[in-house]
């Protein structure tokens, strides 16, 4: 079996005199070694893309993380300023839509960080923004260091919950992870179900539930730690059986039909 193809979400960057569409090799290196699978990288042109002829051709698709946060306009939120942001229209017109067409083909999702938030706004959910200044709430955010080992550290407890989507990977119970944000979800999507939590009650994982296969967001960063955390490689390993599953079921189609 050929090794399956996982979309790869981009954000917009202006360097060196040009206009790039990149993602950090960190996702890259999880998808490879993590989840076994063949990254591509879908440049953000928003509905200038089939999406359908795109997911016709992929296995699975991965969102990452990012600096930009989602765009107020997107929830219904009314604070767009520079410093809530800075923020990524292009990637925003690339991405909700991916999702939405993903869960339609039954496509396996992963959503990492940036990922979850946009999984729950294209579900028609909202955000919260600067959540280290609620009260009652962590700081989810990273350390002040240039050492991205000390700003990406697993320092976090966060609880599974019982009976949905992760707790048949880990199992009910706490793990610790990486989570380093300054927005989180606030009203959950409709279609979407909590699968983790912070100990301030801050959501830390979600999948969305009427799914036909696996469709999962996670607020942490298992990409950084892939290679030796166990839980970092545990979330990966899942998502790359159902990117494999998802692919063998659609040779076994394509074998059906000739």
């Amino acid at each position: 079996m050929q090794q399956p193809l996982v979309a790869v979400s981009t954000d917009v960057r202006q360097f060196e005199n040009y206009t790039w569409h990149a993602a950090p090799q960190q996702y890259l290196e999880a998808a490879i070694a993590g989840a076994g699978v063949f990254p591509v990288l879908v440049p953000s042109f928003g509905d200038r893309l089939d999406f359908d002829q795109l997911l016709r051709s992929v296995d699975g698709v991965m969102v990452t993380g990012s600096k930009s946060n989602v765009h107020p306009s997107l929830y219904g939120g009314d604070d767009a300023s520079e410093a809530n942001g800075p923020y990524d229209p292009a990637r925003d017109a690339t991405t909700l839509p991916l999702i939405r067409k993903a869960i339609e083909h039954g496509v396996p999702l992963l959503a990492i960080c940036r990922g979850i938030q946009e999984l729950n706004v294209a579900l028609g959910g909202t955000l919260a923004t600067e959540i280290q200044e609620r009260e009652g709430s962590l700081d989810h955010r990273a350390p002040v260091s240039d050492n991205q080992d000390e700003r990406f550290a697993i320092r976090q407890n966060v609880s599974i919950k019982p009976g949905n989507c992760l707790a048949g990977i880990f199992g009910a119970g706490e793990i610790m992870v990486n989570s380093v944000h300054r927005q989180a979800v606030d009203r959950l999507g409709s279609r979407l179900q909590v699968e983790a939590v912070a100990a301030d009650g801050t959501v830390e994982a979600v999948s969305v539930k009427d799914s036909r296969g696996f469709a999962v967001g996670v607020q942490w960063h298992p990409e950084y730690w892939v290679n030796s955390d166990s839980a970092s490689a545990t979330i990966f390993r899942a998502f790359g059986e159902a990117v494999r599953l998802h692919a063998a079921a659609k040779a076994g189609v394509r074998t059906a039909a000739e």
